[in-house]
């Protein structure tokens, strides 16, 4: 048995190459049809190369209302001039590669430990190719790996698990979602103040080296309803029903423009507070933890932030798979079912795009039950953690039960100093 045990990590280690060696030979052929036809890879080695040129002068893409990212962005855009010998696009795919990497070797010397399971880190390596070749050409799986650290380190330290959230929230916000589920007291004061300094920190730095830190806000005010959202569903059935609304690429994505586009923006936005309000109101009737609270708590707030926004781009996948490989590598967690729902996800993001993305952009019927099937998967998986993170968080109340070996004492009982002796 423990021969086996040696030989998983190996096995484990032969997947990431045989499946990442798959997502760069689809990357190398992006200029297909059914891969995109140059789309995926376009993001790279077109947006981010512009973005890095503007970076370089020591400034932040102000008034492009392309950039919609916290300055911690900048950094990581930059960071394929580390490799000075590889083109830009190379560069960042390889870094890509590495944090991808790293977020593996995490989630498997996670499952290694006693009470733990692979689980976690075979969702990861399996279940990252789905995506076909779109994880190498966006930077979630940096991002992603900032918050798989951050929950992964809480139980050895406290501040680094604030620090790396901090650093994932200054390149993408939702990596700060990952520390809701903190046991309360000590724990969560020394994790929140970690988080807090290296937060100001970094952006104090950021501020003084970059000019117009913090112009993305303005952007992404502006944001509409993108096709791929839960919005964007309903009103890709009421295009088929006739609804005069049409498609328009604005704010880097495919959106809704038309009569009740901003009602059905304005739903999105009540239900992300509705659903910050469900946190918090099991945060303060939660009266259990286990090892896996944390992790569970991260999976379900980005699940419900991910289904309520006006945006579910299919790098979002990322997110998810990471948040629910960590839940996967303790024996405690209530997300098993929640981690299948969102392996189906984004089995069926990948139909969605790039391959069946025309179908969705014209709202055919193809396109709308693609989009039903996936979103309804997603809504599904966000009910369901909840729930169980409900539950799990409820007092645990035993029967009274008698002691077998201690009779109940009679109230006709004579005291032993009153008794006559025979």
């Amino acid at each position: 048995m423990s021969v086996l045990r040696n030989h998983r990590p190996l096995t484990l280690a032969v997947a990431w190459l045989a499946s990442r060696a798959l997502m760069l030979w689809l990357l190398a052929h992006d200029h297909l049809a059914p891969l995109g036809g140059g789309g995926v890879s376009r993001e790279v080695g077109h947006l981010y190369f512009r973005w890095y040129g503007v970076l370089s002068e020591g400034a932040f893409p102000v008034g492009d209302r392309l950039w919609q990212y916290p300055p911690g962005a900048g950094p990581v855009l930059l960071a394929p001039a580390l490799l000075p010998s590889l083109t830009y696009f190379t560069a960042f795919v390889t870094l890509t590669l590495v944090a991808d990497a790293v977020i593996a070797v995490a989630l498997t010397r996670a499952g290694r430990r006693p009470g733990s399971s692979l689980r976690g880190a075979r969702l990861w390596v399996l279940g990252l190719p789905l995506l076909l070749h779109i994880p190498l050409a966006r930077y979630d799986v940096q991002v992603t790996a900032f918050a798989v650290i951050s929950l992964l380190t809480l139980s050895r330290s406290t501040r680094a698990c604030g620090a790396f959230a901090a650093m994932g929230a200054l390149v993408k916000v939702w990596p700060a979602l990952a520390l809701i589920g903190t046991p309360r007291g000590r724990t969560t004061r020394e994790v929140r103040t970690s988080a807090a300094i290296t937060a100001a920190a970094l952006l104090a730095v950021l501020a003084t080296v970059f000019s117009g830190s913090f112009d993305f806000l303005r952007q992404q005010s502006g944001r509409g309803v993108q096709i791929e959202s839960l919005g964007g569903t309903v009103l890709g059935f009421a295009h088929r029903a006739g609804w005069p609304g049409r498609v328009r690429y604005q704010y880097g994505a495919m959106e809704f423009v038309g009569p009740y586009v901003s009602s059905v923006a304005a739903c999105s936005l009540a239900l992300t507070v509705a659903a910050f309000g469900l946190l918090l109101l099991w945060r303060v009737r939660a009266r259990r933890w286990t090892a896996a609270t944390p992790y569970d708590a991260a999976l379900t707030a980005v699940l419900l932030f991910t289904v309520t926004s006006r945006v579910i781009s299919p790098q979002y996948m990322v997110w998810l798979l990471g948040l629910a490989a960590v839940c996967l590598t303790s024996r405690h967690t209530t997300q098993r079912p929640v981690a299948a729902l969102i392996v189906a996800a984004t089995a069926v993001s990948s139909a969605v795009y790039p391959g069946l993305y025309g179908e969705v952009v014209h709202s055919t019927w193809t396109g709308c039950v693609l989009m039903l099937v996936r979103n309804g998967l997603l809504a599904a998986a966000a009910i369901v953690s909840f729930v169980r993170l409900w539950r799990s968080g409820l007092p645990t109340t035993a029967p009274h039960r008698t002691r077998p070996d201690r009779p109940a004492r009679s109230p006709h009982r004579i005291p032993a100093a009153l008794r006559t002796r025979q």
